[in-house]
């Protein structure tokens, strides 16, 4: 058992899935360039080493080129993982996710199916109106898109896997206050977030919830780092005798650590 970040997590749950099927290939921009950044948040960072550039697709500074490319290879029967370096670019592809890949496997009876997962950094920061919206609400109401939502390195790993194997389209949103507090694309304000990750496989499933904290009195609901100002929440009530939820992470040198993978 490691303690990854969950850029780490991340990073080895898309080279785990590369390896394991050769139909997984990743496509955006700045994710291939020798000796870079890995995307605008590091995720993909040596991976342009460990796999060809076959795999590792650089593209343009166009969202509608990268989601055209992705729909149309996962409709041809490939497992893109595609990087949209922030999640406010969505906008600049809604027709082709909303209207086309959502909807092919319903209009084709299931003959099609469209296995493609959209990576997309989301939150508030100091990166100004156009890169720091939240937009896993409203994406949620578009019927045949799945929505994942992680808050620990543990759920990324799980959530991300179990995101490529699935046959439908996957928007998988990731907080860019989550990514860590230290390296060179680190955001004012980041917690650091680290937790165990089993070396052996596993998948989370969709659609059920994680219970961080047994309480008695309410019940507190959050995702991303609202999981963590949730907790914080949940400590001043019980200050004041109202039990919301059993402590499951601790604070230690500034980095919250989880204790146990559920």
């Amino acid at each position: 058992m490691r303690t990854l970040t969950i850029v780490e997590a991340l990073r080895e749950a898309i080279s785990e899935e590369m390896l394991r099927d050769e139909r997984v290939f990743c496509i955006g921009e700045d994710i291939g360039t020798p000796g870079g950044w890995g995307g605008a948040f590091t995720v993909t960072k040596g991976l342009e080493e460990e796999f060809s550039h076959e795999r590792i697709i650089d593209t343009p500074i166009s969202e509608t080129g990268i989601a055209g490319a992705a729909i149309g290879a996962a409709i041809a029967g490939m497992r893109p993982i595609a990087d949209v370096q922030y999640g406010d670019f969505l906008f600049c592809m809604m027709d082709q996710l909303a209207n086309q890949a959502a909807k092919l496997r319903y209009m084709s009876g299931g003959k099609l199916k469209v296995p493609l997962v959209m990576r997309a950094p989301v939150g508030a920061t100091t990166r100004a109106a156009q890169h720091s919206q939240s937009l896993e609400g409203l994406f949620i109401h578009i019927p045949g898109i799945k929505i994942a939502v992680p808050a620990t390195a543990y759920d990324a790993k799980g959530l991300l896997k179990t995101a490529v194997r699935d046959d439908n389209p996957v928007l998988f949103f990731e907080h860019k206050l989550l990514y860590g507090a230290k390296g060179n694309r680190a955001e004012p304000g980041a917690l650091s977030p680290v937790g165990k990750v089993p070396e052996e496989e596993y998948l989370i499933p969709f659609g059920s919830a994680a219970i961080r904290r047994e309480g008695r009195d309410i019940t507190i609901i959050g995702k991303l780092i609202t999981v963590y100002r949730a907790m914080e929440a949940a400590k001043i009530l019980a200050e004041e005798g109202i039990e919301a939820i059993k402590e499951f992470i601790e604070k230690k040198k500034g980095e919250y650590v989880r204790k146990e993978p559920e």
